[in-house]
């Protein structure tokens, strides 16, 4: 599980936590909020590489339907297979078992225009 203070995140509601040259990317508490019962993850399984700020998969609600953005460019090394089967976790472990996937970054440069958890908590209001 994740601390939300040791993750940066994006004005869309991504999360990312760094680890060396890993990224690990999901969904923040505040949008599995919005969003409601969380019903299908469609993240292309083939998929090789994320680009910085462009839409990577789609997250399926009971009501709306919700776009995936990269918090930065890199190369997909794994797709969490629970979600296929257990879309729930998003809800039930935003920053847990629910993350999205995991990438080699390739331009950490990218990552200096991400926000802290106070900038980010700023942004929702809280």
């Amino acid at each position: 599980m994740f601390k939300p203070e040791q993750l940066k995140y994006t004005k869309e509601h991504e999360w990312i936590y760094i680890e060396g040259n890993v990224g690990t990317i999901g969904i923040t508490e505040y949008a599995q909020g919005e969003l409601g019962d969380i019903v299908y993850v469609d993240i292309d399984t083939a998929l090789s590489e994320i680009t910085n700020g462009e839409t990577f998969g789609t997250i399926e609600a009971v009501k709306t339907v919700s776009e995936l953005y990269a918090p930065c460019s890199g190369k997909v090394i794994e797709i969490n297979s629970i979600l296929a089967d257990h879309p729930e976790m998003v809800n039930a472990e935003p920053y847990g078992d629910g993350w999205m996937v995991k990438i080699e970054i390739s331009d950490p440069s990218q990552l200096k225009d991400l926000l802290d958890l106070d900038a980010y908590n700023t942004l929702i209001g809280q």
